[in-house]
């Protein structure tokens, strides 16, 4: 018998109580029954975000809502500053594209965080730019980049957003919408909120409402303007995935009322530590080693080592899905989750199986090293 255990930065493990909470008998969504159910979610929502402004739902993946956060706040022809030093990055930019937003774009090397200063330079090189898209935490090297001090430059003046694509970062760690100033910020349930695939959530501040109402790319399912109004109402605007939102609100209850946000933060770090620190003593080199985020860990496949063999190896033969790398970093790393349903004995479990897999295909190294390290650093 061999248990599977899925290691991917998204879709995470479903606990079984969410589950449950998503098998429950179906009701109609506009009926009263629905009305607590959503607000739970709402607030919820709002205390994870950490914003008193509102958050919206969709029915989609994360990508619906940054494909809203482009055709709903800017026109053809409006100038966009896009930060692009991975997939995630790079989606900004092809979104701007398709909607005939021109996209000046800041290159970083993949594994490497963007420095401030060049969002500063680009700014002052292109005055007509109206918003700035970056990410928070890039999924596929594993890179934290600094959105605070990114949004101190852009909100020097007003007449600029700031939109963050935060959906492996809501959750996993503080990005505070408010307290930083951040105009629009986007997440997705099968990240931090230990959910399916299939919800999308857009905090919005009241300066981004403003920007929307005047611009004019077409959009018909993604309107921000129908969301906002149907959520007064407690609402969605269009058909909400009803047993999705069952799970939500029990995901939310865990994290918020018994976990806590804070210690769901310290616990993902000390995984990610846990996990960074092992990867080193196996004598394995990180992908993004000066800026890691902590919702994964990307790690250099070793010279001589297959990637795809390895990954295939930890699957079939040891039951942990781990992630490929994507794009130009893709059969060259690894990349293992800390984000959502995960604790220090999962991820002592993920250390033993990537030591088993590298063994067995002929790497040299002292076995029970990473296990040893994940110990030590976990075991209070």
């Amino acid at each position: 018998m061999l248990k599977r255990r899925l290691f991917t930065p998204g879709p995470v493990p479903v606990p079984e109580r969410v589950r449950l909470a998503m098998a429950r008998e179906m009701i109609h969504h506009r009926a009263a029954d629905f009305l607590p159910i959503f607000q739970h979610c709402k607030v919820g929502l709002q205390r994870i975000f950490q914003t008193a402004e509102p958050v919206l739902i969709f029915s989609s993946s994360g990508t619906g809502a940054m494909d809203a956060s482009v055709s709903n706040l800017l026109s053809p022809g409006d100038h966009a500053l896009v930060v692009r030093g991975g997939k995630f990055g790079e989606r900004w930019a092809e979104i701007c594209e398709a909607y005939g937003v021109r996209a000046t774009c800041i290159d970083v090397e993949w594994g490497t965080a963007v420095d401030p200063a060049r969002v500063r330079d680009a700014l002052a090189e292109h005055d007509d730019i109206k918003a700035v898209y970056v990410t928070a935490s890039e999924t596929s090297t594993g890179v934290r980049h600094p959105i605070r001090e990114i949004a101190e430059i852009v909100r020097e003046r007003d007449d600029r957003l700031i939109v963050v694509d935060a959906i492996t970062a809501v959750g996993v760690y503080e990005l505070p919408v408010d307290a930083w100033g951040l105009d629009v910020v986007v997440s997705g349930s099968q990240k931090a909120f230990m959910m399916p695939p299939g919800l999308a959530f857009m905090a919005l501040s009241e300066r981004a409402r403003r920007f929307h109402q005047s611009a004019r790319c077409a959009h018909y399912y993604f309107d921000l303007g129908k969301e906002i109004k149907a959520l007064d109402g407690d609402q969605t605007a269009w058909t909400p995935a009803v047993s999705l939102l069952f799970g939500l609100e029990e995901a939310l209850r865990i994290i918020l009322d018994e976990v806590g946000l804070e210690e769901t933060w310290r616990r993902t770090e000390r995984l990610a530590h846990a996990t960074r620190e092992s990867m080193r003593a196996l004598g394995l080199e990180l992908y993004a080693p000066d800026d890691p985020s902590p919702a994964l860990t990307a790690v250099r496949v070793p010279d001589g080592i297959d990637g795809p063999a390895l990954r295939k190896r930890l699957k079939d033969e040891l039951g942990y899905t781990v992630a490929d790398g994507q794009g130009a970093a893709k059969g060259k790393i690894f990349r293992i989750a800390h984000l959502g349903y995960f604790d220090r004995f999962d991820t002592i479990g993920a250390i033993a199986a990537v030591e088993m897999a590298l063994a067995s295909l002929g790497f040299s190294f002292k076995l029970g090293e990473g296990v040893r390290t994940a110990t030590e650093l976990l075991r209070d």
